[in-house]
């Protein structure tokens, strides 16, 4: 620890910290533009300067590292005046936008300048002009109004990890351009907006759309993927006008993903808004009431075991479990399951599907082993933290086959299974490094999982991994990347179907051996309709609707309270922001309707005593650690990655205008041969 003095108050620090952190500690505020937590130091905008005892001028605060015995000064007349001189600089070539930029009222020019601005400007010359520059379908430029902060370029190339954006010319001919001013290709470009402390970039999707004072901010979570990013989502009466990312240094930082922030348009787009039913072919409006009755009556006719349900990939925890007591309670039928592909799953014990290491846990990895995943488009915020412990540790990343650009560097392995077979039986280089490291980290996902031999691989990594001291009370190797949002979830209510290739749920779905099907919030089933009666409970008109012949029209993320669980095995709860449109329902609400009509008796009373048996279920059915290896045999197969179609994984991204504008994007990139 070093001890200095902050406006004459002692204080003890850690070596290391710059003096704009010290002065932080000690309460006093530095005014900064270029300086970011989360970002290298620039030291390029000179707003962070402080006075430092026997240093002849003002010191960057911000680039200064702390030294035993330092006397700093925060509040000198020779500190406001330096800081003013340098507001005067900032504000000579910046255009009086205010009021029209987007960023009007969470602008830290605007406020800094409230601060050390003047009224009169002294600068008679002419005022620097420069072109706009296309950057990407997301972000608005007005580079005119840039500060050369620089925040964006350090961004890119530290976190993003795809170094597009850089500056050309000096001094007041400096600009920030992308490459060619071609399009940005990262998922996490839009972060920029939320680091740019003036109006150059703006999100071109709200551009003009409200003002933040007007808007309704609401703490709750993403559901775009299974990282559960924790968000704020900002409405304007019911309608959703953007989202920001909120932080949380265990999960997402303080970054989302493009998904995650744009895909909110979707929300609105081809909303189910009131209940259908087919006739002859046709959808026609009905009632609640006449719905449910026809739904009813169905089941009534109908035998439990000719009765199937699936769950979505966005249907929240009450929902599954609500879901589960209508199925084993209300009509009698085992018959439900939340995966659309039969992959290997054994649910007996939790650390067997969720992502043990912690998303944070990666950036303490020495090594690091993808198995049939591509983590830059399954879970992007969990592929920075990937790149960061690359960027901190040099961390050594291997992968099974050559997935492309992931933003790091990887070595290729073989992606046949023999390889895995090689490294368990200690034939492989890789089998030492795995024994000689201490945080290993590897990383299956669910292309993996659904091979033949899904439960080899996973089963005999287990095994490697146990043997090796590498599961213990302290720390886990073995973790599965699971893509949605209610994976985890469906996995803890135990919403699945046991590992049996011939008699699955799922097999039976798709060869169309039941009369009835419920698809819960279910769009991404790949399914052939012959002679079944498919109820669809959902938001929007998608697969789902297409082939239903009743639709109930629910409640998305954001228009109703529930509880998630994120790939690690957090449990987190989205909160309602706005309202579902037209007769739409809450989907807890929909089911318990149901069962009323076919039991005379509603499941349960209210959504608390919902979430009570919901949480006494878990409790009671809590998933021990039993470190149980089951037996399997070897099986020889290439492990091949799905392709990903990234920007219309769910239904609300499928029915988002942005998303839309974004694989276009993509597409043309691609098309040119110039990507990666």
């Amino acid at each position: 620890m070093l001890k200095v003095k902050v406006n004459n108050i002692d204080l003890e620090v850690e070596e290391g910290l710059s003096v704009l952190q010290a002065c932080e500690q000690a309460g006093a505020e530095i005014p900064r533009f270029c300086y970011h937590e989360k970002l290298s130091i620039a030291g390029n905008c000179r707003m962070c300067l402080v006075e430092i005892e026997k240093s002849p001028k003002p010191v960057a605060s911000c680039a200064m590292p702390v030294l035993e015995g330092m006397s700093i000064k925060t509040n000198t007349s020779l500190v406001e005046k330096a800081r003013k001189g340098v507001m005067e600089f900032l504000l000579a070539n910046h255009p009086l936008d205010c009021p029209v930029c987007d960023q009007g009222g969470e602008c830290d020019l605007q406020d800094q300048s409230m601060f050390y601005g003047v009224d009169k400007s002294r600068y008679k010359e002419n005022k620097r002009k420069v072109s706009e520059k296309y950057m990407v379908p997301l972000i608005k430029t007005q580079m005119t109004r840039c500060i050369h902060c620089t925040r964006c370029i350090r961004f890119a190339t530290e976190v993003a990890g795809v170094i597009e954006i850089g500056a050309t010319g000096r001094g007041e001919d400096m600009q920030i351009t992308t490459y060619l001013e071609k399009s940005m290709e990262s998922e996490l470009s839009a972060n920029v907006i939320d680091l740019c402390p003036v109006g150059a970039l703006t999100s071109k999707p709200y551009v003009f759309e409200s003002r933040p004072w007007e808007l309704k901010k609401t703490e709750t979570i993403d559901v775009m993927d299974a990282v559960g990013s924790n968000i704020r989502v900002d409405t304007y009466g019911w309608e959703v006008k953007r989202i920001l990312p909120r932080i949380n240094e265990d999960i997402n930082d303080e970054w989302i993903s493009d998904k995650t922030r744009y895909a909110c348009d979707g929300i609105k787009n081809q909303r189910l808004d009131t209940p259908y039913i087919k006739t002859q072919g046709k959808f026609k409006e009905t009632s609640w009431d006449f719905a449910l009755n026809n739904i009813a009556e169905k089941i009534k006719e109908s035998l439990p075991e000719k009765i199937a349900g699936i769950t979505g990939d966005l249907t929240n925890m009450e929902t599954l479990y609500i879901v589960k007591e209508f199925f084993q309670k209300t009509i009698k039928s085992k018959n439900l399951e939340s995966r659309t592909d039969d992959f290997y799953v054994n649910n007996e014990d939790r650390q067997n599907y969720i992502f043990n290491s912690t998303i944070n846990g990666i950036e303490e990895s020495d090594l690091i082993i993808l198995v049939g995943t591509n983590p830059r488009y399954e879970a992007t915020i969990l592929n920075s933290r990937i790149r960061k412990s690359f960027v901190k540790n040099k961390t050594e990343i291997y992968s099974f086959g050559d997935i492309g650009d992931l933003t790091y560097p990887y070595k290729i392995l073989d992606n046949k299974t023999e390889t895995i077979k090689d490294i368990i039986e200690n034939k492989n280089k890789l089998s030492n490094k795995i024994k000689n490291t201490k945080k290993p980290i590897v990383i299956i996902g669910q292309s993996a999982l659904k091979l033949k031999s899904g439960k080899f691989i996973f089963e005999k990594f287990k095994e490697f991994l146990m043997q090796n001291n590498k599961i213990n009370n302290e720390w886990n190797s073995l973790n599965v990347l699971s893509k949605d949002a209610s994976t985890v979830g469906a996995y803890d209510l135990d919403i699945l179907s046991l590992n049996d290739e011939n008699n699955s749920i799922l097999k039976r779905i798709k060869n169309n051996q039941f009369d009835i099907l419920f698809l819960i919030g279910q769009d991404n089933l790949n399914f052939k309709k012959k002679n079944e009666f498919i109820i669809y409970i959902g938001t929007h008109g998608d697969k789902g609707a297409e082939i239903a012949d009743v639709i109930l029209p629910g409640a998305t993320y954001t228009e109703q309270d529930g509880y998630f669980t994120n790939l690690e095995g957090k449990i987190q709860k989205a909160y309602k922001s706005s309202y579902p449109p037209g007769k739409a329902k809450e989907d807890w609400k929909i089911v318990n309707d149901l069962s009323t009509l076919i039991k005379r008796k509603k499941i349960y009373q209210s959504k608390e005593e919902l979430i009570d048996s919901m949480m006494n279920y878990m409790k009671l059915n809590k998933k021990n650690k039993n470190n149980k290896i089951t037996e399997t045999e070897f099986l020889s197969e290439k492990i091949l990655i799905d392709p990903i179609d990234y920007y219309y994984s769910n239904v609300i991204a499928r029915s988002s205008n942005t998303m839309s504008k974004c694989r276009s994007e993509k597409l043309k990139i691609k098309s040119t041969g110039t990507d990666g």
